[in-house]
């Protein structure tokens, strides 16, 4: 579980994460990522839509995706601000694909 400091809860902060990142695609996810100067954790935020599946599938999903952050959290720049977003394909994918999948765009886009 990501504590509340490692956590995007803005709407606002979405958009600007989203809209600004640099983006890392996968079969499963799309990873937005936006560094700030500033010096705070990393911020983590998921977005898993209802194309992904039922509500039971979405919230494995999102449970699964919060895992392999709070996992990579040591390698994350501090400061920088990263937005997940789930593809349907990722209700049909295993725990150990979102890992690599998720750790190798965090490994190019945000790695400290």
């Amino acid at each position: 579980m990501l504590a509340r400091p490692h956590r995007l809860v803005l709407g606002a902060d979405y958009r600007k994460v989203v809209r600004r990142g640099s983006r890392c695609a996968g079969a499963s996810t799309v990873t937005h990522v936006v560094h700030s100067f500033e010096e705070r954790a990393p911020r983590f935020g998921f977005i898993v839509s209802k194309a992904v599946g039922n509500a039971v599938t979405r919230n494995t999903v999102r449970r699964r995706l919060k895992a392999v952050c709070a996992e990579a959290l040591p390698d994350v720049r501090p400061g920088a601000d990263v937005v997940i977003r789930a593809l349907p394909s990722a209700a049909d994918a295993t725990f150990q694909e979102l890992r690599s999948e998720v750790t190798r765009c965090l490994a190019r886009k945000a790695a400290a």
